[in-house]
């Protein structure tokens, strides 16, 4: 006999913290595993607004062009709660696994997508089965190739005025 799970009143949720949210979640799930792009579609019900709020708050800061870096962190007693963090920089940062990077050109006011590198293992998936992958996933797989071969490397040194062999700023 299936159990029917009885959805959670929102004034509960609204009240209680994070963490008894997600461990109510947890408990009421079961070993049900929720597919990742289900996942990825909430989480993008407020990644662009916050994307744009930390534009905002940055550019009256900083007159000039900046990145944006989105770093996605798992809490890890709370498989089921994935958090965005978004900060800027004046420089582009060394890719990472679970990170995002935007550039924010000040002149023409426009963001700029330049990466995306989910996590290790999605990135060891993605590559172990890169002939197969759908066409929507594509993208994701060319930036998880270009982490891999060092290529993301390269353009974040170039986009810093790095020279290609050392640490050193070229100017």
């Amino acid at each position: 006999m299936k159990r029917e799970r009885e959805p959670l009143a929102r004034k509960n949720v609204a009240r209680a913290t994070v963490g008894k949210a997600a461990v109510a979640l947890q408990e009421r799930a079961g070993n049900d595993v929720h597919p990742i792009i289900d996942q990825t579609k909430a989480q993008l019900s407020e990644y662009y607004d916050n994307l744009i709020k930390c534009v905002n708050e940055n550019k009256s800061k900083v007159p000039d062009n900046f990145y944006i870096v989105v770093i996605t962190k798992k809490e890890k007693l709370l498989n089921n709660v994935i958090r965005n963090y978004f900060f800027s920089r004046m420089t582009c940062p060394t890719p990472d696994y679970d990170q995002a990077v935007y550039f924010y050109d000040a002149k023409a006011e426009t963001i700029s997508f330049i990466w995306v590198i989910p996590d290790r293992e999605t990135c060891l998936l993605l590559k172990a089965n890169a002939l197969t992958i759908a066409p929507e996933e594509r993208e994701l797989l060319g930036f998880v190739m270009d982490f891999s071969e060092g290529k993301l490397y390269k353009l974040a040194k170039h986009l810093n005025g790095e020279s290609a062999d050392s640490v050193i700023l070229e100017n």
